[in-house]
């Protein structure tokens, strides 16, 4: 693990929620996104060398969506930086470790992600993230 690279949070609109960050925390915002692969648009704020993630769901199909309506919005998950996801998730998985993801996928700003079950973290929902520089 190199960082924690940002903390995912669930949110109706993220529109409703970027003023806090913002204007009363004074965070940075970098931009937003839309994922289509998770049915989600995605703001990132900056505080340090980490993120806040606002995760708005564009489908009611999305696991965001689907999170919101059986916990209401709140943090939904904590993302680690890695140096290679891959060899990551091999090792994770050779040590018995369940993962949602067994290979990574596409996140947001290019980079490549995956999710460890969260029954493994006592219920904590745990993203590995890559960079698109490695």
């Amino acid at each position: 693990m190199k960082k924690i690279s940002h903390i995912g949070i669930a949110v109706e609109k993220i529109a409703d929620y970027v003023g806090f960050y913002r204007d009363i925390l004074g965070l940075s915002v970098e931009g937003e996104e839309v994922v289509e692969d998770q049915k989600v648009k995605v703001a990132f704020l900056t505080v340090g060398e980490t993120r806040i993630e606002l995760l708005e769901p564009t489908s009611p199909e999305s696991p965001i969506a689907k999170f919101i309506e059986k916990k209401g919005p709140g943090v939904h998950h904590l993302a680690f930086e890695v140096e290679d996801i891959v060899a990551t998730l091999a090792a994770m998985k050779e040590k018995g470790i369940k993962l949602i993801d067994e290979t990574p996928r596409c996140g947001a700003h290019h980079t490549k992600i995956a999710f460890v079950h969260p029954k493994e973290s006592k219920g904590v929902l745990v993203e590995l993230t890559q960079s698109e520089t490695h």
